[in-house]
């Protein structure tokens, strides 16, 4: 049974927040000039609009506890605010709890922030003996592991160069691969790789899987909710300050995009009218289904006209959760056009084997209702469903794809399932 590496226990962090109470406006040049003569005391009283300041007790963290076994990769989720950074710079030593009790066994390497542990005026190979020794390693254990951290890096053009003249992409290529080196027993990473590029971040996640096979622990802080689930076994939701949840990582996200689309979702108030047109969407519901072993996205609409309308047109986007377009569905690609609306009308929408064409990720639907005769949009409705494509080994090669990026090419036989009927 695996080891337990980090036990917390009742952890607390309290700010203390200074407030401003306003006594007057803010005063203008002219005042100030107008007052000169006045005296500097008098002057700086009735410049100033601060009159007094007040403060108050803000806990970051409050009554957190739970323990992260060895060799465990822990995705620490959440939205803003919630102490995701303030928990893991005290797990790495640099702030003091104000309660609470943590036991850490082995040694802990954290990259929280762009150049933390540089040194603007050293060259990236000061950096690395530096950075090395901050995380406690002796100087033949880096040297060792010097030239892989450069090849890892990809800055051997500039490793002679003050890294004051790096870019924040850069700085974050060295900064991990010293971090992710250096053989820590346990790898704390916050949301920093976000700054590099695309192939960096795989490289990066491809790193700290690596290193949690090797029996060591990755805590790792990230929006992207596909490179979590891709890496992560276990999670841990932090809220307000609280651990509002904790357990496998598949059920942790759910429960925290579920909370982020009530949070920060307007309701879709149905139904929706173009007084223009004289059209309608009385509602619209996106379901998967499965058959066959195989995920099939099914759109159902119900349209209205309060007068005869000839060609509507039934356009659809997918995106992913972060706003990525993934495909874009016209009705002049699609043909999904209803010849003539006059009353109400059931239309749906299936694209049969949807997993065969999306990768394992969470995905919106965007519809939208347009004039097929000149594709004048007439209604839309963004985000106006959420639905999740499972992970599947679409290629056969054993692996499960968790993540690709830009539009994807659909071919015809994915859109031509569709019916129209009479409400």
């Amino acid at each position: 049974m695996p080891d337990t590496v980090i036990r917390v226990e009742n952890l607390g962090k309290k700010y203390a927040i200074g407030h401003q109470q306003e006594k007057q406006q803010y005063t203008t040049l002219r005042d100030v000039i107008a007052n000169s003569s006045k005296g500097l005391a008098k002057r700086f009283r009735r410049g100033s609009r601060i009159e007094s300041r007040s403060t108050e007790d803000f806990w970051a963290l409050k009554d957190v506890s739970f323990e992260i076994k060895q060799g465990d990769r822990v995705g620490i989720i959440g939205r803003n605010g919630a102490g995701k950074s303030t928990l893991l710079k005290i797990l790495s030593r640099i702030t003091e709890p104000t309660t609470g009790r943590i036991e850490i066994k082995g040694r802990v390497a954290s990259l929280l922030e762009v150049g933390t542990g540089f040194h603007a005026e050293l060259t990236g190979r000061e950096n690395i003996f530096l950075n090395g020794a901050i995380l406690g390693m002796g100087k033949s254990e880096i040297s060792r592991k010097f030239d892989e951290i450069v090849a890892f890096s990809e800055v051997e053009r500039f490793l002679d160069t003050p890294v004051k003249r790096y870019s924040s992409g850069m700085y974050v290529r060295l900064a991990f691969a010293v971090a992710a080196h250096l053989e820590p027993e346990i790898l704390v990473v916050d949301e920093v790789l976000a700054v590099g590029d695309i192939a960096f971040q795989k490289k990066c996640l491809g790193r700290m899987d690596e290193v949690s096979r090797e029996g060591r622990t990755v805590l790792f802080v990230s929006h992207n909710m596909t490179a979590i689930r891709s890496l992560c076994n276990s999670g841990i939701f932090l809220s307000g300050g609280q651990v509002l949840n904790q357990g496998e990582i598949k059920d942790i996200v759910t429960a925290y995009e579920d909370g982020s689309k009530s949070l920060t979702e307007n309701s879709i108030s149905f139904p929706i009218k173009n007084h223009e047109y004289g059209l309608i969407l009385n509602r619209c519901d996106v379901a998967i289904r499965h058959d066959n072993g195989h995920q099939n996205l099914v759109v159902s609409c119900q349209i209205g006209a309060l007068k005869s309308l000839r060609n509507v047109g039934v356009g659809l986007t997918l995106k992913r959760l972060d706003g990525t377009v993934i495909t874009y569905m016209p009705a002049r690609l699609t043909n999904y056009v209803i010849s003539e609306v006059n009353g109400t009308y059931d239309f749906s929408i299936s694209c049969k084997e949807i997993d065969h064409y999306l990768v394992g990720d969470l995905y919106t639907v965007d519809i939208w209702l347009s004039d097929f005769s000149n594709y004048k949009q007439i209604i839309m409705v963004e985000e106006v469903a959420k639905f999740e494509i499972l992970a599947s080994d679409t290629f056969g090669t054993g692996n499960f794809i968790t993540k690709k990026f830009g539009l994807v090419p659909l071919p015809l036989k994915f859109f031509t399932d569709c019916g129209c009927s009479k409400a």
